[in-house]
């Protein structure tokens, strides 16, 4: 009988209670009824999630205790938490008759967000078999990711919802409901593409930064002062650039690797490669 290390699986379970809280939370809400207090809220626990998703698996790498159980445990932890939470947050922020063919459009884009996130999350398996005992494919894997990693969407889309009910959104420009639903609708359909196209996404492993010591020193005292006084004053705004800026680099890499050609070797990396799978009726 193979062991099952606990530590890095209780962390998986407690990123999944977050999910499970957010979800039971936000069905108990009414439609319209989830203001910015409560979205707030609910990003904070999210992001509660986000942060165990990245401590279980660094912990069982530093530890040597990586497994197939808790490989898959974690995708479909993740594929609740992040692929169902965000949807069911979007759609209890409107008041929307349900019926109506707006209502039809959100609930349609919130479900293919969903599905992408866990065929976005089945493909990294399989990719992960396939790269198991492949150095190469393993160092690739490092480096980046094929899609939009699932977290990362979710934190996009839980992001966009709470900045567009913000005071601060509402300072820059009056939006109705109707329009706000409808930038709903394309970002959610826009992310779930992302996570399931072949564009590359770089992953924090493989950050180097080659700067003096002082100097690293410096900006990480100077960026966690920008974050801090972000969440405390201005959490919507923060947590909204942090996570679309991170979407943004990623398409920008990719896209002039795509427009260099064979000629820009530096980004090798963030070439498009064809799908792991194929795909047969």
């Amino acid at each position: 009988m193979k062991k099952v290390h606990l530590l890095p699986n209780v962390i998986t379970a407690f990123g999944l209670s977050c999910g499970l809280f957010v979800i039971f939370k936000m069905n108990m809400t009414g439609l319209g009824e989830a203001n910015a207090h409560v979205l707030t809220a609910t990003a904070g626990i999210l992001l509660l999630a986000v942060f165990a998703d990245l401590l279980d698996g660094a912990i069982a790498r530093a530890m040597k205790i990586e497994s197939d159980f808790g490989g898959f445990f974690d995708s479909l932890a993740d594929a609740i938490t992040f692929g169902v939470g965000p949807s069911v947050i979007v759609l209890k922020t409107f008041s929307i008759e349900p019926g109506t063919e707006l209502s039809f459009l959100l609930t349609t884009s919130v479900m293919v967000y969903s599905v992408c996130g866990v065929l976005r999350l089945v493909r990294f398996n399989v990719a992960s078999l396939i790269a198991k005992g492949n150095i190469e494919l393993l160092a690739a894997n490092k480096k980046n990711f094929t899609g939009l990693p699932i977290p990362a969407a979710a934190a996009a889309a839980v992001s966009a919802n709470l900045f567009l009910v913000s005071e601060a959104c509402s300072r820059m420009i009056v939006l109705s409901e109707t329009a706000r639903v409808w930038i709903l609708i394309s970002a959610m359909v826009f992310l779930g593409y992302l996570m399931v196209c072949r564009l590359k996404f770089p992953s924090l492993k493989s950050l180097r930064l080659h700067v003096s010591s002082f100097q690293l020193v410096f900006l990480t005292v100077l960026t966690a002062v920008i974050i801090f006084y972000g969440i405390l004053y201005q959490f919507a705004v923060m947590f909204f650039c942090v996570a679309w800026l991170y979407i943004i680099i990623g398409i920008v890499l990719s896209l002039v690797r795509v427009v260099s050609g064979k000629r820009l070797k530096t980004l090798d990396d963030y070439e498009p490669t064809a799908d792991e799978l194929e795909w047969e009726n």
